[in-house]
């Protein structure tokens, strides 16, 4: 074989496996909504809305600013544990959309990163099953720092959720967003609401075309 017949070889090798690699490495689109009727925001305090005022939580809300019913399912100081506990009772709600907001309780009480991302792991896996578009919600990882950070990219990542990364960034430590050291205010809880919005919309636009 000539010189340049083995550089032409090489080079249509190379490319090949440049444009492979490519295709193997590009983020996979999320899961669209297969199957289900409603939208549930699904949690911890934070789902439900500790330190709001009436209708100020994320689930009211989004009602509000999409026009169209949202279930609150959030239960203030869940673990993960608990609301995977609580799985089948979701998925009683026929659930469209699941926006799942959990972690936190998780991280203050120390638990196991592993235990805590496992668990996420297995709601996540029961509600695509079932046909449910999932958004996960990074919540602070305390003393964890970033290591949840990189666990819940790694979720949406691998199970193809949407994602919102922490809802609270920004927001601790600032008296005219939070109502203690942990929960929102009003105006915290319209923040967070303004992070998970366009995700919610986008799936609605996508489902009706």
């Amino acid at each position: 074989m000539s010189k340049q017949k083995r550089i032409l070889v090489v080079f249509v090798i190379v490319v090949g496996l440049y444009f492979l690699l490519s295709s193997f490495w590009q983020k996979q689109e999320p899961l669209y909504p297969a199957n289900g009727t409603s939208i549930v925001v699904f949690g911890d305090s934070l789902a439900y809305g500790v330190g709001a005022t009436a209708n100020n939580d994320i689930a009211s809300r989004l009602e509000t600013k999409l026009n169209t019913p949202v279930i609150n399912s959030g239960v203030s100081g869940n673990t993960t544990a608990d609301a995977l506990n609580r799985i089948d009772e979701l998925l009683k709600l026929d659930p469209k959309v699941v926006i799942v907001i959990l972690g936190g309780n998780d991280a203050l009480r120390r638990l196991p990163i592993k235990d805590t991302f496992n668990n996420l792991e297995k709601i996540i896996v029961s509600l695509t099953d079932y046909g449910s578009a999932v958004v996960l919600v990074g919540e602070p990882g305390g003393l964890y720092g970033q290591q949840y950070e990189k666990e819940y990219e790694r979720l949406a990542e691998e199970h193809r959720t949407f994602y919102v990364s922490n809802i609270l960034s920004g927001l601790l430590g600032r008296p005219e967003y939070m109502s203690d050291l942990i929960h929102p205010n009003d105006s915290g809880y319209e923040m967070a609401t303004e992070r998970i919005l366009p995700v919610i919309e986008e799936i609605i636009a996508k489902t009706k075309q």
